[in-house]
């Protein structure tokens, strides 16, 4: 997979020393899209239903979160939702508890949070979008939730900050702010949005007060932006690993060839 890193930063293994945890159990992942950049290889499928080194993208994040004890989750599905409804069915086949949300309107990643609301109630969550794969140890690393922690999203180094998030931190990898593909010119930080996030119910406070961005869209971003100003501990956690944005037929085939 591109990009990773290879040391712990921020939370690291001190948290558990420092406060106590509670281990999250329910877990979301984000798999409406289509994936217009893969051109004729989403033509029948959703971009999360491509295969990767002999299985869907979306098998792996599933299989990756079932084996660090979330024994329940929604898949948010849309565009060909009925190939990954007949694929996971219930999830059965693969020893996890499988329930489906449908994003109607592809109106970016704030809104369709609010279809977990019910999903979630008033439990901490894990949210992993659904075209991003990951180390599964880091899966390991994000079911753990400091109890002085509102929200934990993870980053990586070296990647194109116009693809993705830019986020900026202080020395403690508290998180300061967020901006979505920025142009050139604006603020830069070494860090990438890696799109796996822990989050509290209070998430939906602020995605519920959403206006839509620049490029129109409702920006999950935005309202953990919103969140971490609003004087809620916000933390970032460098991913260990491997780590890949399979957004393009170039980066699927450097995945399936090994390279």
């Amino acid at each position: 997979m591109e990009g990773g890193a290879p040391r712990d930063a921020g939370l690291g293994e001190l948290a558990p020393e420092l406060c106590t945890m509670t281990k999250i159990d329910k877990a979301v992942i984000l798999a409406a899209g289509r994936g217009t950049r893969m051109r004729e290889l989403t033509a029948k499928l959703p971009k999360p239903m491509i295969e990767v080194r002999g299985k869907p993208v979306l098998q792996h994040i599933v299989e990756g979160l079932r084996d660090t004890g979330i024994g329940e989750l929604l898949l948010v599905v849309g565009y060909r939702a009925d190939v990954v409804r007949e694929y996971f069915d219930d999830g059965s086949r693969h020893n996890i508890l499988i329930h489906y949300a449908t994003q109607k309107v592809q109106d970016g990643t704030g809104r369709v949070v609010d279809l977990a609301r019910d999903f979630i109630g008033d439990r901490t969550f894990i949210l992993a979008y659904g075209d991003i794969l990951v180390d599964p140890v880091n899966y390991e690393r994000v079911v753990d939730f400091p109890d002085d922690v509102e929200a934990l999203l993870t980053v990586t180094r070296g990647e194109d900050l116009s693809k993705g998030g830019a986020v900026f931190v202080n020395d403690q990898m508290d998180v300061l702010d967020l901006r979505e593909k920025p142009k050139p010119g604006e603020p830069n930080s070494p860090w990438y949005n890696a799109g796996l996030y822990s989050f509290r119910p209070s998430i939906f406070d602020f995605t519920a007060k959403l206006k839509p961005s620049p490029r129109g869209e409702y920006e999950l971003t935005d309202a953990i932006r919103d969140l971490a100003q609003s004087g809620k501990k916000v933390k970032a956690l460098e991913l260990i690993g491997e780590w890949a944005d399979v957004r393009d037929p170039e980066i699927l085939q450097r995945l399936n060839s090994g390279s």
